[in-house]
């Protein structure tokens, strides 16, 4: 039999979602006039309406276009913002593309495709599959990082940072122009007490460029030689490889540009408290950053190691306690940072990152006499390297020290504080002072201590911290307690209470008893109280001084790549850095077809590589007037990182075609500091939606952009995004074959026995997010063709919490066609395709009902609780198809409220609906229905209460409370008090609707 002509049907959907997606665009029906500059045409139809920002966390373009867990986010954003436009809001809502990026660079070096031509086409693909979602977007904003007029004003933004220090003072950025006149002026001493006038002009650049908060640093940084770049941790595996191609990374010292995020690392953590974000990501913030309160504690080379005997035979393991030795002559100082100042009297040794600075000062030419056959060869994870350190005549500290270096630099930071519990090392043949003992400390490096932390120098107090006495264990060093554990703990992990510290097994960090020691006096004190005591000796003595450290570290600027933003820096003949004048941006990335990074020109450990960029000989070079004359500079041939796009695209919608400033103040403080804001450092984003995994780097290097242009006066907010809402993932079945590799979900085969085939060869179900990675995404456009836009969105929208991932369940996306079919059939005839509505009014229930699903469903919007708005549209739904069933026609009265309530979920539909009940416009901004609250109100019962078998009184309670509710409405009135004093409730049995049951005794 076939179906009705006029069924709502696949076909029938596509056709109305095509046709008012072209009415919507053609009208502007999302436009979000501005109330100033080129997009304020209408703004004065606002008046009186409350702005609210939405957005959505930026998109990076795949070439495999779009799978339907990604558009989870963008679904349920569009879903609030009609909402919104519906309750009488000012609704900012537009899209754009991150586009920028490695993958899209290594795709063109891999097919020889210019990546501006792959990432358009990307952006295509991506543009129709989400405008054919119906998504409410304001299209005229549309943006993208790969636009010269966009990267234009990131390379401002560069020079803003560029341009700027960070006042220690105040903890504000400040305009560097305000640095360079406190110095001249007398106001600011120069480092050695030279007045300014006194420094040559190379003095005073090297001086002011390193204040600044951009500048450039010789950094140990994450190398891939096969992708010829650096990678930032989160773009490194847990083994040691890249997460794109899955090549090999280094550890390796490359000269960077570096961001001084860490000037603001206070304000970013203490500043959460000011925005709505869940808990959790708050914490992950703040874990990141890492604030650590403590001590700078300094140690002094002791002078003429390893040609002074008496030196290096005291710091012999074994040799006895020589507490208040006076320290010797001192050379090289090495700051450490120590959150437990108060056991410096039980450190024994200092390590070094491997990397420090200083390792190469405090290498000695020859071993000390006296020093142990294991200090003498680097301990490490290459075993032949060690076996050959081992039976090497003759090696001197230099090569083993150099020999360890090179084994750590292969091994990435995840790699090397995997708590595995191999500590390796090597001796430097250098000892310092220990400033509370007087003691000789030997100075080992470690590739468990990272430069990323801290000073990149530890003291190691063994007794009280188990890495440092698995390493003294390791290479036999002295382990001295400051704290007694007590017989509990040493019970507990059965160590004889007679035993030396050297003889333990496990470190004790708990809060014991102080031991006598030199230094502070601690005895008696908790560790809180020792802590502050062991800082005002520090202090007193000029061995320390009060400080904080943090887990954070300033942010490695530089990609050694070609699609990226070029900096708008050149260098001048001394080579120092020259930032380019404004009306210069921007600066263009130059054509190329060859985009493969260079090898380096030397033994590709001591030469820098050579990015694309200087193989763009017309470019690289560049003859400039800056003011001083025409002269010949090099151009900075690194590119920035993806992140630098990301950090400020949600101010470039507010204004993007803006050529004379990056944002009009009158636009941005309109869209990001509304006037009912207590507090003018409040605002930014109204709602910002994405996924968890950005929220560490993308959020924390966006803040700290707006932070920085917060602090100039450039933006009106301290905050860019006043709340934060995290969606959850979509989860689909992926299969793996028998050498783990994931194959294609879709051509995996079930077979009657029940087992999975693939290609004729059996595969293993697993549970996983869907993606590119697992090969078990499915296409929107699928969903498209089989049901309609309109079914997917509500579909994504019903299968859980907006905030909680769920799994695709193919099998119940039916439901949601069948909920918009049942729906068109209450208002369309399906033979005539004639509106079948009258007059006619509601009886009580309908009507009731009809209240209470608006005031449920106005709640659940504006919550984003989606899926339980549309639990209860389909119950009412299923009334209005009774109703029309039995009368042949649905009231308009409830016709009407019905689809302006499932406009935001199913806008097509609703629209053409909408229309087809003899409205011309668009029900965009339409009214949203409002609950008369008589109405709305859940109708109460009276329920009898029995005590010992007979009724003593009524209570009333709400007609759908349940036990828990009656139960506390119940102990709440007089008579239970009155019918149970001075007895036992042995049983209270609870029938919801029924009666009440007391027995007491």
């Amino acid at each position: 039999m076939d179906p009705p002509p006029f069924r709502y049907g696949a076909a029938a959907a596509t056709e109305i979602e095509a046709r008012w997606q072209r009415r919507w665009a053609d009208d502007g029906t999302f436009d979000s006039p501005n109330p100033t500059g080129p997009l304020s045409a209408g703004f004065a139809q606002t008046a009186g309406r409350p702005k609210c920002y939405v957005l959505d966390m930026f998109p990076y373009p795949s070439g495999t276009g779009l799978h339907v867990g990604h558009p989870l986010g963008y679904i349920g954003t569009d879903v609030y913002a009609r909402y919104l436009r519906m309750t009488g809001h000012h609704v900012l809502h537009t899209f754009g593309y991150d586009a920028f990026g490695l993958p899209a660079e290594q795709f063109a070096i891999d097919t020889g495709q210019h990546p501006r031509v792959t990432t358009q086409a990307n952006i295509d693909i991506m543009r129709r599959q989400l405008r054919r979602l119906g998504l409410g977007h304001d299209q005229r904003r549309e943006i993208s990082t790969t636009d010269p007029g966009y990267y234009r004003w990131t390379q401002w933004i560069f020079l803003r940072i560029f341009g700027s220090w960070c006042d220690e003072r105040t903890g504000r950025a400040r305009p560097i122009g305000e640095l360079v006149a406190e110095f001249e002026s007398g106001q600011r001493d120069t480092p050695d007490g030279r007045p300014w006038a006194e420094l040559t002009g190379a003095e005073r650049r090297t001086l002011i460029d390193g204040r600044r908060l951009a500048y450039i640093s010789q950094e140990p940084v994450n190398w891939c030689p096969a992708l010829h770049t650096v990678l930032a941790n989160e773009e490194v595996t847990a083994d040691g490889r890249s997460d794109v191609g899955n090549y090999p990374v280094i550890r390796r010292p490359l000269r960077q540009w570096m961001l001084r995020i860490t000037a603001f690392a206070d304000r970013l953590a203490d500043d959460l408290d000011l925005v709505d974000w869940p808990d959790s990501l708050k914490q992950m913030q703040r874990n990141w950053i890492g604030a650590s309160d403590g001590a700078r504690v300094t140690f002094r080379q002791i002078a003429g190691t390893g040609e002074n005997e008496n030196a290096a035979d005291q710091a012999a393991p074994g040799h006895g306690d020589r507490t208040g030795a006076s320290a010797p002559e001192t050379t090289t100082e090495i700051e450490v940072f120590t959150t437990r100042p108060d056991t410096l009297s039980g450190a024994t040794f200092v390590v070094l990152a491997p990397e420090h600075p200083a390792a190469d000062r405090l290498t000695a030419p020859t071993w000390p006499p006296g020093t142990p056959a294991a200090w003498t060869y680097p301990r490490g994870r290459n075993a032949a390297m060690e076996t050959a350190g081992q039976t090497a005549a003759g090696w001197t500290p230099e090569q083993a020290v150099s020999a360890y270096r090179q084994m750590a630099g292969q091994l990435t930071d995840r790699q090397r504080t995997a708590e595995d519990g191999s500590r390796t090392g090597v001796f430097t043949g250098a000892y310092v002072g220990n400033p509370v003992t007087g003691a000789p400390m030997p100075v080992f490096l470690a590739d468990y201590v990272l430069m990323g932390y801290g000073t990149g120098a530890i003291m190691a107090v063994p007794a009280h911290d188990q890495r440092d006495l698995e390493f003294a264990r390791h290479f036999g060093l002295d382990v001295r307690k400051v704290l007694e554990p007590g017989p509990a703990w040493l019970a507990e992990h059965g160590i004889d209470a007679a035993a030396p510290a050297a003889h333990w097994h496990t470190a004790f960090t708990g809060d014991g008893a102080y031991l006598d020691a030199p230094g502070p006096e601690l005895a008696g004190l908790s560790v809180r109280d020792g802590v502050a005591a062991a800082i005002e000796w520090l202090e007193r003595t000029g061995a320390g001084r009060l400080a904080r450290s943090h887990r954070l570290r300033d942010w490695l600027f530089s990609r050694q790549r070609y699609w990226g933003e070029p900096f708008p820096i050149v260098y001048d003949e001394a080579d120092l850095p020259v930032a380019l004048p404004e009306d210069m941006l921007p600066v263009v990335l130059p054509e190329m077809t060859d985009f493969r990074p260079a090898p380096p020109a030397g033994d590709g450990d001591s030469e820098d590589p050579v990015p694309p960029l200087g193989r763009a000989a017309g470019w690289a070079t560049v003859e400039l007037d800056l003011g001083d004359g025409r002269r010949t500079y090099r151009r900075e041939l690194n590119t920035m990182p993806q992140w630098a796009g990301s950090c400020w695209y949600y101010l470039r919608y507010l204004d993007p075609t803006n050529d004379e400033e990056f944002v009009n103040p009158a636009i941005e403080s309109y869209w990001m500091a509304p006037p009912d804001v207590a507090h003018p450092g409040d605002g930014g984003v109204d709602l910002y939606v994405g996924g968890v995994e950005h929220a560490v780097l993308h959020l924390l290097y966006a803040r700290f952009w707006h932070k920085l242009l917060y602090d100039l006066g450039y933006v009106s907010t301290a905050e860019p995004f006043r709340r934060l809402f995290n969606q959850g993932y979509i989860l689909a079945d992926a299969f793996t074959d028998e050498r783990g590799r994931y194959v294609p979900a879709a051509e995996v085969t079930e077979n009657h026995d029940g087992t999975l085939t693939h290609a004729g060869r059996t595969v293993t179900r697993r549970a996983g997010k869907m993606g590119k990675s697992l090969k078990n995404g499915i296409s929107p456009d699928d969903i498209y063709r089989q049901y309609g836009a309109d079914t997917l969105r509500l579909y994504e929208m019903a299968m859980g919490p907006l905030d909680s991932s769920r799994p695709w369940q193919a099998d119940d996306i039916a439901g949601m066609h069948r909920f918009l079919q049942r729906l068109w059939r209450a208002i369309i005839d399906e033979r005539t395709g004639q509106t079948a509505v009258g007059g006619q009014g509601l009886d009580e229930a309908a009507l009731r009902r009809l209240h209470q699903t608006i005031s449920t469903v106005r709640l659940d919007y504006s919550e984003l609780r989606f899926n339980t708005a549309i639990a209860r549209l389909i119950e009412l739904t299923a009334v209005a198809a009774k109703i029309a069933a039995r009368d042949g026609a649905l009231p308009r009265a409830l016709a009407e409220p019905l689809v302006l309530m499932v406009a935001p979920l199913a806008p097509h539909l609703a629209q053409e609906l909408w229309h087809r009940l003899g409205h011309g416009s668009s029900l965009a901004y339409e009214p949203f229905p409002v609950a008369d609250p008589g109405l709305a109100a859940e109708p109460t019962a009276r329920l009898p209460v029995q005590v010992n078998g007979k009724t003593r009184f009524t209570i009333e309670v709400p007609g759908d409370a349940r036990e828990a509710e009656i139960e506390r409405l119940l102990k709440a009135q007089p008579e239970f008090a009155r019918h149970t004093e001075g007895m036992t409730v042995q049983r209270l049995v609870i029938v919801p609707g029924r009666i009440v049951s007391i027995v007491v005794r």
